[in-house]
């Protein structure tokens, strides 16, 4: 049987790949899949870096804005409808180009994890539950749902514990011997970008104050008027520390630090997971003829 091709643009936070996915999208007879956890919700523009509603109409754009704030979106309803698009789009002569993404929702699609639960878990709300944890919290948890995986892991190396948790949570399967179920109907080419660390995080600062400039502060303090009923819509970065600054625990050029220093953060644990986890073909945008390469290595995967 004949697999789809898709292509799928990762990397750091506010390198391009937005802007390259609807390049491609352009060149290449292209429809784009958003990847983005967070995009899925209606009324969260600035602070998920949606593109806005004049780039959307360039190229036709999928899984943004199809949830109100106070449903739960989870790694297997993307999974699901990722799959269900890619079928969809390459059926009608386009190609499919994912965009965008937390390492973690791009393997599961890719890697064809089985993903336990009739709903599944958001990665978001777990991550943020099991971060309020100690190490012997974790540890105890971890031992208690995956002896298997306890056994083996540093009790003291509290990322590696949280990281064994969520893999039991969220796909039902030890952390020491996953199994995943590879993508049998797609062909993916995983096209990422990357530049000096430092440059990155001169790009994460200046998109935090294009958002205060944007009105962030205003689309946060909606969510925290509701935030009862937002569970999982509330964890996003840019969004929950605001809500320490609504709470009177320390001022607003607090809360803006910890936002860039926050997605900071994350951009560096992407990195090193796209690094550890997936196979990429990554491409320096500081060089001249970035795009000329990247072009170069669609069209092969597209002529295999």
């Amino acid at each position: 049987m004949k697999k789809n091709k898709v292509i799928v643009i990762l990397g750091p936070t506010a390198i391009g790949k937005s802007d390259l996915g609807i390049k491609l999208a352009l060149k290449y007879n292209g429809e784009i899949i958003s990847g983005d956890s967070m995009q899925v919700y209606k009324g969260l523009d600035i602070g998920t870096a949606k593109i806005s509603k004049q780039e959307q109409e360039l190229v036709k754009h999928y899984l943004i804005d199809i949830c109100e704030v106070t449903e739960s979106y989870s790694v297997k309803n993307f999974q699901a409808q990722a799959n269900d698009l890619i079928e969809q789009i390459s059926a009608s002569d386009h190609l499919p180009i994912v965009v965008g993404g937390t390492g973690f929702y791009l393997n599961a699609l890719i890697k064809g994890m089985h993903l336990g639960g009739d709903d599944g878990i958001s990665e978001t709300a777990l991550r943020a539950e099991l971060e309020q944890k100690n190490t012997s919290e974790l540890y105890e948890l971890l031992k208690e749902n995956d002896p298997q995986s306890a056994a083996t892991i540093d009790a003291k190396n509290k990322r590696r514990l949280i990281r064994a948790i969520e893999v039991n949570q969220l796909t039902n399967q030890t952390f020491s011997n996953q199994v995943d179920q590879p993508n049998e109907n797609n062909e993916f080419l995983l096209i990422g970008l990357t530049d000096d660390r430092e440059k990155v995080y001169q790009r994460i600062n200046s998109r935090v104050d294009a958002m205060f400039e944007q009105g962030l502060e205003a689309e946060a303090k909606m969510l925290f008027n509701k935030k009862e009923q937002v569970p999982q819509a509330q964890m996003g970065i840019g969004y929950k520390e605001l809500f320490g600054y609504f709470e009177e625990e320390y001022p607003l050029e607090e809360a803006e630090r910890l936002i860039k220093r926050n997605t900071r953060r994350f951009a560096k644990r992407q990195m090193t997971y796209f690094n550890n986890q997936m196979s990429v073909d990554w491409f320096d945008i500081r060089a001249s003829n970035y795009l000329e390469k990247i072009e170069k290595k669609v069209n092969l995967f597209l002529e295999k």
